[in-house]
């Protein structure tokens, strides 16, 4: 699942391809589920001839500004994303979405599982579900102290409370797992029993994490080579580079990647 670097990725591609740029022609693929009953006609409506002011992301969601409202609000889901061509020959398969600007850029919505959603909304920032969303740790990271307090009022383990976006908006698998192998947590642990030092860790390793991967465009050929990312993904004889076993667990209903050798 596209999240915090990926999403704030394809903001900053889009707001450099077409920001400022008139969109000229909708194309619509009818989806109940993805739409929420709105119908093309509707969708298309609103989007044929607004100009793309700018690119809004908070958490996994993001929006464009235009230059009349409603706005579109999108959510990739598990499988979404946003291309970006010269011709309609380019399409993607399992286009939802297809935005075609004045200078010939398309941008087109894909998403195989129908998991990702797009809303029309006239304020999306101070609507759900933006604005039940917690702290971005990109945009507005909280501070130690906000950090520590949160935990101390939650039992779930650690991990289900990073994938919580009412309190971390836009961390998610691999995001969650990578900050507690560095900051050297065992995701099974209760957050409410965990230390001002276990909170320091967190706090000091989400800010380093989220800013590295969106530095490099959420690029993972360019994190960093000790980063449990390069490794977590294969499950048989998964090791770390420095030969410790990584095993894989639930937790919060996600499969977790962690190394119990380095994660106390």
């Amino acid at each position: 699942m596209p999240e915090l670097a990926e999403v704030e990725h394809v903001c900053r591609l889009l707001r450099r391809e077409a920001a400022g740029h008139v969109i000229t022609d909708v194309s619509v693929v009818e989806d109940s589920i993805v739409y929420g009953g709105v119908s093309p006609r509707t969708v298309s409506g609103r989007l044929k001839g607004r100009m793309l002011v700018d690119l809004h992301r908070r958490g996994k969601y993001f929006w464009m500004e235009l230059d009349r409202r409603p706005w579109p609000l999108f959510h990739f889901g598990m499988t979404g994303w946003v291309d970006i061509y010269r011709a309609a020959s380019e399409r993607p398969r399992f286009l939802k979405l297809e935005l075609v600007f004045d200078h010939g850029l398309h941008a087109g919505f894909r998403d195989a599982r129908r998991l990702g959603r797009i809303k029309l909304l006239d304020d999306p920032a101070h609507e759900p579900p933006v604005n039940r969303l917690g702290f971005d740790p990109w945009h507005n990271p909280p501070a130690l102290a906000e950090v520590y307090a949160l935990l101390r009022r939650r039992k779930a383990p650690i991990k289900a409370v990073l994938l919580d976006q009412k309190v971390f908006a836009g961390i998610g698998n691999w995001l969650a797992d990578e900050i507690l192998f560095q900051a050297r947590i065992d995701p099974r642990r209760r957050a409410d029993m965990l230390s001002e030092t276990d909170a320091r860790a967190i706090h000091r390793v989400m800010k380093r994490v989220v800013r590295k991967a969106v530095e490099v465009d959420a690029d993972d050929s360019r994190f960093p080579p000790g980063w449990l990312f390069h490794v977590r993904w294969g499950r048989k004889n998964a090791q770390t580079r420095d030969g410790h076993t990584i095993r894989y667990i639930e937790v919060g209903g996600r499969t977790t990647a962690w190394v119990p050798a380095l994660q106390k």
